[in-house]
């Protein structure tokens, strides 16, 4: 009975830290709407007057109008187009849309996300707009509209100092490793015209940079202005022309929009307009740009960023705490579904099970935030714990399963022989010794969980690893803000390992003294 207690303490304690994080979790979702919005105040528009321009049924402006706000969708990792300073989205990129924002009379919001979910961002509804140097392509029109071209820039390629002598333009590659950023322009032409040369691509553009500094890449190609960037801020890398063979679309940097929001874009374009008869890119937003960048370098110590660090490890955790208690209640329910005599439920149960462990994380967060956002619109935070939540639910499922069958059959005969019920024997004889003898196994799949929730990072939700990028980004530095999110990482999994074997001793001595 003791062990009982134990068993039944350790549930009361995982119900209430569920309770406490779903009461912390408003908390979360609120301070990161308000560091956005913060961040965002200066593009609130000076006047909001202005009527609605449209009628009928195209009223992509008019909605935008009525809601108050444009949702701007980037991946700020690609100075001096977007990138982070001072803990803001900053760079060329974003004073265009401030600007959109400002002749609309409404608020910018903006969402921060891998670049080749920005796309599929647009289509979804989960952003109003993207601008983060997108080229208008062929193939990217049939899904999305443009704008016109507010910038036109040439592709470089960055190389190490060192091998400045070696590498001249895009035919010095052959038989070498040209880096790119995974479904960019940049990635696309030197796949076609860097002949003989091996592309690899990545999603980050910092990734590129430190794996071109590592020496695993040879070169990176970028867009001139990003690659012009990163060698003014880095003395141990430079920018060469890299004498693509390009046309006018693949030089052009445009607004993507949703497929047909006719009025949205002409709103669109007549900012780009003034934008360009004023050459206020040359003028202005490049300069504020590099402005930020001088700042962005003044002070690269890891201390300077503990603020970054901290914010990631706070919703690491709570990431991680609401999917574990959500995951465990969720396996016991599966792992009872799963030896129900009722065909239908045990049914239902494998088939859950099989599916989510034949497919990946990744894939089912992307599922959860793209694809039910068609129907629903599900925020980033809340849409990557309901995906771990799912995706933790199916393996402590087989866990407590596999702990319920190895409980010898004799156990129940003696229990249902003293009179014991089928659910007394479960409660009080089955399953206290099968979290016992799974403990173990269980604390595993917790451990592992903290380390599977850096993957939420690529729908921009602000764990570890979204920290890390950005500090990255930030300091040009790439092994440092690596090696210290390692080290967080391990604090906390340590942590949580001691806890778990803390309270697995404790049950084998109750089981001991019992003996």
């Amino acid at each position: 009975m003791e062990e009982v207690k134990m068993i039944k303490k350790v549930l009361k304690g995982l119900t209430l830290a569920l309770l406490s994080v779903l009461l912390v979790l408003p908390i979360l979702s609120g301070s990161a709407n308000a560091a956005t919005n913060e961040s965002n105040s200066s593009s609130q528009a000076s006047s909001s007057s202005s009527s609605a321009i449209t009628t009928g049924q195209e009223d992509s402006l008019a909605k935008i109008k009525q809601k108050g706000e444009i949702v701007l969708g980037t991946s700020p990792d690609y100075p001096p187009y977007e990138f982070m300073a001072k803990g803001k989205v900053v760079g060329m990129d974003v004073e265009i849309a401030k600007k959109i924002a400002k002749d609309m009379g409404v608020k910018l919001v903006i969402k921060k996300m891998s670049f080749d979910s920005l796309l599929v961002a647009l289509q979804t509804g989960k952003v109003d707009m993207v601008i983060s140097g997108v080229n208008p392509t062929a193939k990217r029109a049939k899904s999305v509209d443009f704008s016109k071209s507010y910038y036109k820039a040439g592709q470089y390629i960055l190389v190490n100092k060192a091998d400045k002598g070696v590498y001249k333009d895009m035919t010095s590659f052959s038989g070498k490793t040209l880096g790119a950023q995974t479904g960019s322009l940049p990635y696309n032409i030197a796949k076609k015209q860097a002949k003989n040369a091996k592309v690899k691509g990545m999603e980050q553009v910092s990734d590129l940079v430190i794996a071109l500094k590592t020496h695993k890449v040879d070169g990176v190609v970028l867009d001139q202005p990003t690659a012009e960037a990163y060698a003014k801020n880095d003395s141990s890398i430079v920018a060469k022309d890299g004498k693509f063979k390009l046309g006018s679309s693949e030089t052009s940097d445009v607004v993507a929009l949703a497929k047909g929001s006719t009025s949205l874009r002409t709103q669109v374009n007549k900012s780009i307009d003034s934008i360009k008869s004023q050459n206020l890119v040359e003028k202005k937003y490049l300069k504020t740009a590099g402005s930020y960048m001088k700042v962005n370098t003044a002070n690269t110590s890891m201390w300077h960023y503990w603020k970054y660090f901290a914010t990631g490890v706070e919703y690491t955790i709570g990431v991680s705490a609401v999917s574990v208690v959500a995951g465990f209640i969720l396996g016991i329910l599966l792992a009872f579904m799963r030896l129900s005599k009722l065909r239908i439920l045990k049914w239902l149960g494998t088939a859950y099970v099989e599916f989510v462990r034949g497919t990946p994380l990744m894939v089912q967060i992307l599922f959860v935030y793209f694809g039910l956002g068609v129907i629903v619109n599900i925020p980033a935070l809340l849409s990557g714990i309901i995906a771990v939540s799912l995706n933790s639910g199916a393996y402590v499922c087989e866990v407590i399963r596999g702990g319920i069958i190895s409980i010898d059959k004799g156990q129940k005969e003696a229990a249902r022989s003293l009179g014991m019920n089928a659910h007394d024997t479960m409660y009080s004889v089955v399953l206290p010794q099968a979290i016992r003898n799974i403990w173990p196994a269980l604390g595993n799949e917790f451990v592992s969980l903290i380390k599977e929730t850096s993957i939420v990072s690529i729908i921009g939700v602000s764990d570890m690893i979204y920290q890390l990028k950005i500090v990255q980004a930030d300091t040009y530095r790439g092994v440092i803000p690596i090696f210290i999110t390692m080290v967080l990482y391990f604090i906390l999994t340590f942590t949580i390992s001691r806890i778990l074997r803390h309270y697995e001793i404790k049950m084998n001595k109750k089981v001991d003294t019992l003996v």
